[in-house]
């Protein structure tokens, strides 16, 4: 998968101020996060807003404009105001897989956003219901994975709804190691969750805020992180590079959140909005707050560059969409 750190590095410094004229005469800037509240993107926008509207120097709310798995915040900030005040942190999903699993989305991805800049990447951590594993003999991801060849579907993976990047991996893990996981689609993370603390299903693939305190309790054991390589705050749990004798010395599943305006956004706005979130991204304490949540802290080095980052990603999550065959409907 395409390098991201190499095209799009966080400086340490930057030159310029953010700050300047007021964004429309210094209306409050709306900042769509396209979840309900509680979630890992909700907590990625509300760290990202407190910090944002000091480096504007005017406020920055958050609206949350949940359902239909991003879809719903992404067109309201598609049809949004052109002046500046609409955002939207939107996902790599929303952005790059969905358009290859319905022809009906309200919106067109590249024509109805203007990039500003990526500000995150990921990788999923993949988690079992510790009770449930040593029940089964599980004592890594390993022996999981051959327990599903020879006992296809009773391994349940439990995802916030089809289509979403915790489905579109498990696929991806299935075909390649010959697994049998069988993916349950709920309608959100929290009941997915609650189902795999009660035992009602036996793993997750998701993003990490909602699983670790979890981990920590011992109710969940965590085997692997979709990644190739481990994550350095995580370096007992591998990544998919340590499975390639399952096939998955290449599987690297990296999401991705960006912020993104409105087409017509004047470009000196556009300009400034990005100067003022990679000033946030330089920021210690914010890097310091996203890496336990797996949030690596990454910005675009221009508008055009993230423009740049969504064309390359198309065709890998074009196969992951048809590995798992997902639709929306």
């Amino acid at each position: 998968m395409l390098d991201r750190r190499a095209l799009f590095a966080t400086p340490a410094l930057l030159a310029l101020p953010a700050r300047g004229q007021p964004i429309a005469g210094g209306r409050p800037v709306r900042l769509v996060v396209p979840f309900p509240p509680g979630g890992a993107v909700d907590l990625l926008g509300r760290l990202l807003a407190e910090r944002l509207g000091p480096a504007l120097g005017q406020n920055v709310v958050v609206e949350n404009r949940g359902g239909a798995g991003g879809v719903l915040g992404a067109d309201a900030v598609a049809k949004g105001d052109r002046d500046g005040t609409m955002l939207g942190l939107i996902g790599v999903t929303t952005l790059v897989a969905f358009p290859f699993m319905t022809s009906r989305l309200p919106f067109d991805p590249v024509r109805d956003f203007a990039p500003i800049s990526q500000i995150t990447d990921g990788a999923l951590l993949g988690v079992v219901n510790a009770g449930t594993a040593r029940r089964r003999g599980w004592t890594d991801f390993r022996s999981m994975i051959v327990w599903s060849r020879a006992n296809p579907e009773e391994v349940r993976m439990g995802s916030s709804g089809s289509g979403t990047s915790s489905h579109l991996n498990i696929e991806a893990i299935n075909r390649a190691a010959g697994a049998q996981i069988l993916h349950v689609p709920y309608r959100g993370g929290g009941p997915a969750i609650n189902d795999l603390v009660a035992g009602n299903i036996e793993m997750m693939f998701d993003v990490m805020p909602a699983l670790m305190p979890h981990v920590e309790s011992g109710r969940f054991l965590a085997f692997a992180v979709s990644s190739k390589e481990p994550l350095a705050f995580l370096p007992n749990v591998p990544g998919m590079g340590a499975f390639a004798d399952l096939g998955l010395g290449h599987h690297n599943v990296v999401t991705w959140n960006a912020i993104m305006a409105p087409t017509g956004v004047p470009e000196p706005v556009l300009a400034r909005l990005h100067a003022a979130i990679r000033t946030v991204a330089a920021d210690p304490a914010f890097v310091a707050r996203l890496t336990p949540l797996g949030y690596g802290t990454v910005t675009s080095e221009t508008p055009a560059a993230l423009a740049a980052l969504i064309q390359a990603e198309r065709p890998v999550w074009q196969r992951l969409v048809e590995i798992s065959g997902a639709r929306l409907e």
